[in-house]
């Protein structure tokens, strides 16, 4: 199956500058990167994103990234890898995702236990970075872009 166009931020003027940026951003928002790197998985999975699905646990593992905790993203609650901050950021992806599942998208136990393993500026870093993985996702799901085997990640 092929894609429907190019990635619209490869054709919308300006458009990877600004993803860039905001990327670039919150890297240095005090989240560490490794945590950054399961969020970004996690949303993916969840959004079914095979692009970023693919991509996501091979930068992930260049960065020393372990395979078991690749492996566990999707099932983290019942695995013993991820850190009580590591747990809240994952819990956190899945409601800021699913906005929809239900009727407080982000209960207050969620954002609570975020609230507990990192300041003001961490949470924005995290709530934007979960935004910004889920807007990849969806512009990559809507024009059906497809993995590269040969991509260098």
């Amino acid at each position: 199956m092929n894609s429907r166009m190019k990635n619209p931020a490869m054709v919308v003027p300006e458009a990877m500058h600004a993803l860039m940026a905001l990327a670039k951003a919150t890297s240095k928002g005090g989240v560490p990167q490794k945590t950054l790197d399961l969020v970004h998985l996690r949303a993916s999975q969840i959004n079914g994103c095979s692009v970023c699905v693919d991509m996501h646990p091979r930068t992930a593992r260049k960065a020393g990234e372990s395979e078991e905790r690749l492996f566990a993203v999707s099932a983290w609650r019942d695995t013993p890898y991820f850190t009580d901050a590591e747990r809240a950021a994952l819990a956190l992806t899945e409601c800021v995702t699913r906005l929809s599942d239900r009727s407080d998208a982000v209960p207050d136990d969620v954002w609570q236990e975020a609230a507990r393993h990192y300041d003001e500026t961490a949470l924005g870093t995290l709530v934007m970075s979960i935004g910004l993985v889920n807007l990849w996702n969806r512009l990559n799901a809507a024009t059906r872009q497809r993995v590269d085997p040969n991509a260098r990640w």
